[in-house]
């Protein structure tokens, strides 16, 4: 049995609260400052929380080879390319956070690029207006190039201790010898079929002869899928990046463009994936540290928690209409810094530094009253570009992995909508990443002399659209340009207690309310005291802008009349698309979840 994580992690966790006071968490939330008995220790090999069992057990499955939580991730994301397809896999790409036991953290960016021959208008039609965003999607206007399998390459090498085709052998048995179809996958067939079935590939795999999904419990073999992934175990990342592969890749996208900066085989060939600097901030004593741009993920979620540190949030409680205002008020102020200011840093001077300063946080925090709402929500800094209105994904996956030498990796994978873009290539689908740039390529432009709209969208497919802040037509941070990274809501984090131990690690899927979960799940934990489970199950309410959703069939439904007298005065109940995944180091040893929503689990060896 294991010993060394339950003796050296072992935390001195008192809470310094917003008013002064101290609360001790119990040790079934996170640990004490004495270390618990060996025999208390529940795991051999470490753990793993993913979205679905069999890409869990993948992850475990490394683990017991005496892999590291990297080689178990890789292998979790794998996985989840065959038994959750309308998520996330090789077809897309992610975002990859990864702790040592000394707390050292380290980031790879394998988020989808455009091909080089894009342009900002690549999302405007013939009438000068953005297009209908199902169109977009399902063309090969949406497909970036796909990021997942340079992220695995670049990640093993640092930080993995198998053999690179061991940790494809999970998928490789699950694509060749069957899955079966789980409720979660049936009802994103049923829902989503103009994607899902937009090819014979995909028909085929997923669908009967009258055209409904197959039924829950279904064998699915995946053949084609199985054979991709052996030959990239044999060969290498490489084998889809170069040569035929990358030529065949490319022309299956570019035969479904329309329009506008077809793939090509350059493309392909030149992706890598990119180091990052870790993005941190603190919240009370804690240490957060999450993914830098082109995610916009660490620094909303550092924003949201500075900006409530001056409350009592453990006093208020998560049954509190006053907490849930609270954080309403605390997300419109964070996602209007997110909202212009976050982008690709290769493109666009993202303001980091300011953006997480502790300093100008509490500044912001100060403009929220637990009696009243902010009539109007700003950004923050100033001359900010404006924001082009991008559409949210929906087709993600987050998975957590911890190992027995102490090593961590919260990772965030992505095809973006439910089964991307519906094209498949090898097996599997490709994402449709760009349409999370912004439709719009600039705002605020006005009137033109001649009073053309038409000119406008004309001088940007010119190259004429570089102009400094506050001239008439201002360029929009996350707009298209070719070779460049569509700004992301996936927030990988990682929580360091007072004395520099990795405390959680965590994350979610859900487009733009990821950040909102991951943050809900830290108050959960931090200033509820709460195990992680309940964390991961507190409900969501969601608060962009001016309007307030809130997650149906919840305790937050009977809020919305208090949430009023507050101020709040567009209060929606809707269904939000949500899916968060954990692992919590408590008294005992690694504990995990899976979001209840979800058929997510963590399993503990």
């Amino acid at each position: 049995m294991l010993k060394r994580f339950s003796i050296s992690f072992a935390l001195p966790l008192a809470l310094p609260l917003a008013l002064g006071a101290c609360a001790t968490v119990p040790a079934e939330t996170v640990a004490t400052a004495a270390p618990p008995p060996a025999t208390q220790t529940r795991y051999e090999h470490g753990i793993v929380s993913a979205a679905d069992p069999r890409a869990a057990q993948a992850g475990i499955d490394m683990l017991r080879k005496g892999g590291s939580a990297t080689d178990a991730a890789i292998a979790v994301m794998l996985a989840l390319t065959v038994v959750e397809p309308q998520s996330s896999g090789i077809g897309g790409g992610g975002f990859y956070l990864h702790t040592d036991p000394n707390g050292t953290v380290d980031t790879v960016d394998g988020r989808e690029k455009a091909p080089m021959a894009a342009t900002p208008t690549r999302f405007i039609g013939p009438d000068g207006k953005p297009m209908d965003f199902r169109t977009a999607v399902e063309s090969g206007l949406s497909i970036g190039v796909p990021g997942s399998l340079r992220l695995a390459e670049d990640a093993m090498k640092r930080d993995g201790k198998l053999a690179w085709a061991d940790v494809f052998q999970p998928a490789i048995r699950l694509a060749r010898n069957g899955f079966e179809i789980t409720p979660r996958l049936y009802n994103s067939l049923k829902s989503a079929k103009s994607t899902g079935a937009r090819t014979k590939a995909g028909l085929a795999l997923f669908y009967d002869a009258t055209g409904n999904p197959k039924p829950v419990g279904t064998v699915v073999k995946n053949p084609e899928l199985a054979n991709t992934l052996e030959q990239i175990a044999t060969h290498g990342a490489s084998w889809l990046y170069t040569g035929q592969t990358a030529a065949a890749l490319a022309k299956t996208i570019a035969d479904d463009t329309p329009s506008d900066g077809k793939m090509t085989a350059a493309d392909i060939e030149s992706y890598r994936a990119a180091d990052r600097a870790p993005v941190c901030g603190t919240y009370r004593t804690y240490k957060i540290c999450g993914m830098g741009p082109p995610s916009s993920g660490a620094t909303t979620v550092i924003a949201m928690l500075d900006q409530l540190e001056r409350f009592d949030l453990s006093a208020l409680g998560p049954n509190s209409p006053t907490f849930w205002h609270l954080f309403a008020e605390s997300q419109r102020l964070a996602y209007a810094d997110r909202e212009r200011f976050l982008a690709d840093p290769d493109f666009f001077p993202v303001p980091v530094k300011a953006l997480t300063d502790h300093a100008y946080l509490t500044k912001r925090g100060a403009l929220i009253s637990p009696t009243s709402t902010m009539a109007k929500v700003e950004p923050g800094l100033p001359l900010p570009p404006p924001d082009g209105q991008e559409p949210n994904e929906h087709g993600t996956s987050h998975f957590v992995t911890v190992d027995k030498w102490g090593n961590a990796v919260s990772y965030t994978s992505t095809i973006e909508s439910v089964f991307g873009s519906g094209n498949m290539f090898g097996g599997f689908y490709l994402n449709n990443e760009l349409t999370d740039f912004s439709m719009t390529p600039r705002e605020n432009c006005g009137d033109r002399a001649d009073g053309s709209s038409k000119a406008r969208m004309d001088d940007i497919a010119d190259g004429k659209l570089e102009m400094a802040v506050g001239t008439d037509c201002q360029p929009v941070a996350n707009r298209v340009q070719g070779g460049k990274r569509p700004r992301s809501s996936m927030a990988p984090t990682l929580v360091f207690s007072p004395d520099g131990k990795l405390l959680m690690a965590v994350g979610a899927a859900g487009g733009a309310t990821i950040p909102v979960q991951t943050t809900r799940a830290i108050i959960g934990v931090i200033d509820f005291r709460l195990p992680i489970n309940k964390a991961l199950a507190l409900p969501v309410l969601f608060s962009p802008g001016d309007i307030v959703a809130i997650e149906p069939d919840t305790s937050l439904v009977a809020m919305i009349p208090e949430l009023k007298r507050l101020g709040h005065k567009q209060v929606t109940v809707r269904p939000l698309p949500l899916k968060a995944n954990a692992a919590l180091l408590t008294a005992n040893g690694w504990t995990g979840a899976g979001d209840p929503r979800s058929e997510g689990v963590a399993i503990v060896e």
